[in-house]
């Protein structure tokens, strides 16, 4: 290709690309699905969950405090309730989501035995798939995992309930098991580490599971095991409208495979703007603790936000990340349980100091966004104000902060499949205005 040829092609990319706003206001087009007030246009109908952080009263948006449901039931009752009662409860909340109901003593050991024997990953698959094609991301080695194992279904093309359930089980199984396995291709690979491959251990729960093939010498206490746990559960559902769920319901309607379903939802969840924020905000924290010299200074703290906001710091986007959702206005309740159940794991520990400046953040984040933009738009913290924090704690790898969300909102993604597959009848298939100019050759 000549010089000329490859600037006509690679010249000017966002000018060819670009669209006159004015044209969005003068169609009425509600970009990213989203109404003049922020809130989201209704493109379907589900007994799933609820995200609810506001209500519209006399045409206007009121904010009120945020409440999550999963099939009916709050899920602050389901974490307290585990809590209280000091055992692991993903398990119960995946059949939840896919079943519709909880299940009783006897149908969750077999749903926990189900996903016991479906850890094992097909024949040479950890050589062959992952050790020689280690990825820099370990959300594109999930989303090729997922693709791949089409390839060792032989009823993958089957569009039987029993298929789909099955399939669903299998991926919640695998997936953590992937994950793992794929940080620590990665780390040999590109970083000449060793490459540690821990059986996992029949039993354990998915979140002893994920812990002990994890760490090196396979230890971890009840306690961070418990944390990782509800962690899980907040992350497995969040409505039909969120990014990654909604590509998986798009591409369930055109009556594709389930694996595909999935690749799409993860390549969703690996974006910066969806499940991979909460690498930003760990980052911006990073940032925060090296700029202020005392955390416990308010004042101090206040000021680096302010230059945050102003632009004059971090990655001068003028975003505090953790700050702020789609539907949330008081209150995320994932970050009001994640707080509370993160400062009981770090009293007493080297954590609390940083534990204490998160709490500041959360507070005078909402008030100086307001000063200094003059924008009296009602915020909160979101879940991954703490989440990345709960996971360092844990002592996760970053790299591994959006594959748990994965490994966890795969239940959510097959639930929501299973409705589209038997409810939604119709491929989604939305409107583009078009603006072209018709040309003569």
């Amino acid at each position: 290709m000549t010089t000329e040829e490859k600037l006509s092609l690679y010249e000017d990319f966002s000018k060819r690309n670009s669209i006159d706003p004015e044209f969005y206001e003068r169609y009425d087009v509600k970009r990213g699905l989203r109404n003049a007030d922020g809130t989201g246009v209704v493109a379907g109908i589900t007994k799933i969950s609820n995200v609810h952080g506001y209500v519209i009263s006399e045409g206007d948006k009121q904010p009120i405090e945020g409440k999550l449901t999963y099939r009916g039931y709050d899920i602050r009752d389901l974490v307290n309730t585990v809590a209280e009662q000091d055992r692991f409860g993903f398990e119960e909340v995946a059949y939840l989501l896919l079943a519709g109901d909880l299940p009783d003593e006897q149908q969750l050991s077999y749903f926990q035995a189900r996903i016991d024997e479906e850890r094992e990953l097909p024949q040479n698959f950890t050589s062959d798939m992952i050790m020689k094609s280690p990825s820099v991301n370990i959300m594109n080695q999930l989303e090729r995992s997922t693709s791949i194992l089409y390839s060792y279904d032989k009823f993958a093309e089957s569009e039987t309930s029993e298929h789909e359930i099955d399939t669903a089980i299998s991926l919640i199984s695998k997936l953590p098991r992937i994950m793992v396995l794929s940080y620590y291709a990665k780390r040999a690979s590109f970083f000449g580490e060793s490459m540690i491959m821990h059986r996992y251990i029949p039993g354990q729960s998915t979140a002893e599971t994920i812990l002990s093939m994890l760490r090196p010498n396979r230890e971890f206490t009840h306690e961070e095991a418990a944390m990782l746990d509800i962690m899980l559960m907040l992350h497995a559902e969040h409505g039909g409208g969120n990014n990654s769920t909604f590509a998986c319901r798009v591409l369930s309607s055109s009556g594709t495979d389930p694996y595909s379903s999935y690749c799409a939802a993860i390549g969703s969840l690996k974006g910066p703007k969806h499940g991979g924020a909460n690498i930003k905000v760990t980052e911006m924290q990073d940032e925060i603790k090296g700029h202020v010299a005392d955390w416990s200074d308010e004042g101090q703290v206040a000021d680096y936000l302010r230059r945050i906001v102003r632009k004059e710091a971090c990655d001068h986007t003028g975003l505090i990340y953790g700050m702020g959702h789609a539907v949330y206005t008081l209150s995320d309740p994932r970050a009001e349980i994640c707080k509370k159940y993160a400062g009981r794991l770090a009293a007493g520990t080297a954590y609390e100091e940083e534990f204490q400046l998160l709490k500041t953040i959360d507070k005078l984040a909402p008030e100086i966004i307001a000063e200094t933009k003059g924008d009296s738009k009602q915020i909160c913290a979101n879940v991954d104000m703490y989440s990345g924090f709960v996971y360092s704690m844990l002592g996760i790898p970053r790299d591994l902060f959006t594959p748990l969300f994965a490994c966890s909102r795969i239940t959510g993604w097959a639930a929501h499949r299973f409705e589209e597959l038997v409810s939604g009848k119709r491929i989604i298939r939305p409107a583009y205005k078009s603006i072209e100019t018709e040309r003569s050759i």
